[in-house]
Formats: C-alpha cells, sequence, structure tokens
C-alpha cells in the first residue's frame, strides 16, 4: 500500500506556477553531546537563536516539555517555537543522543545556516536531512 501512494503521488504531479507555498526541512541528528541535548535552558537558546539565524519572527515564548520517562528509549524533551510563517519542532532522545527536527515554513530558508546552529548548539556527528517543497 505504501508504494502504491508514492507512486500516485508521482503520477499526479505539480503543475507549478513559479514557487512552492512551503519549505520543509527534517533533520535526523545521532551522536549528539547528551548534556547539551538534556539541558532545557540549551534547547531554549538554541531555538531562539536559529529563529533569528533564518531570519524568522517567533510567536512566543519556546514549549520545551520532558516527555516520554515511562520509556528510557525514547525518553527526551519536546520543543515546539511557532514562527509567523509555520513552526520549528523536535525531539531530543536523552538515552541515544538522538535529535529529530523539523522546520516547516512559507518562507525560505538557509540549509546550512541551519546545520551550523545545530553543530553549534548539539555537537552531533552525523546529520542526515530531507527537504521537501511543499504545493497543494
Amino acid at each position: 500500500m505504501k508504494d502504491e501512494a508514492l507512486v500516485m503521488m508521482e503520477e499526479e504531479g505539480i503543475e507549478e506556477d513559479g514557487g512552492y507555498w512551503g519549505y520543509h526541512l527534517i533533520l535526523d541528528c545521532q551522536g549528539c553531546d547528551t548534556a547539551r541535548i538534556t539541558s532545557r535552558q540549551n534547547l531554549v537558546s538554541f531555538v531562539k537563536t536559529l529563529v533569528s539565524a533564518i531570519d524568522m519572527k517567533a510567536f512566543g515564548e519556546p514549549t520545551v516539555e520532558h516527555f516520554a520517562t515511562h520509556d528510557a528509549g525514547k525518553a527526551g524533551y519536546s520543543l515546539v517555537q511557532l514562527i509567523e510563517t509555520s513552526s520549528i519542532t523536535g525531539h531530543f532522545v536523552d538515552k541515544t543522543g538522538e535529535a529529530y527536527l523539523d522546520i516547516f515554513s512559507c518562507k525560505e530558508f538557509d540549509i546550512e545556516l541551519t546545520k551550523d546552529v545545530i553543530r553549534q548548539f548539539f555537537k552531533p556527528k552525523k546529520i542526515k536531512i530531507h527537504y521537501l517543497t511543499r504545493q497543494a
């Protein structure tokens, strides 16, 4: 079923009208400094720095809460920062040092600059990225 959905998307295609409605960057980070991803203050500083670096406008303060304490393999902080053009979200896994981040915006932003801020705040050994352009 999964493959059929993919084929259907490819067959339908997108009629491009000169631009995209949105830009979605998905980052999977391995081997992050666990002291940095388990620090609520570091996560708050990270998202505030990122918002400024990629020229976005924050809507309110970030929400940063520790979740999944019932499962040590998944426990960690999650963050949500609404931005004027959409949102920045993430989950950080205490035990493994993994970080999963999503940035979605109808305003374009610099991917390399985003990765630089992530490297500065979390020191990941590896970053895997997926970049999607969105258009209905």
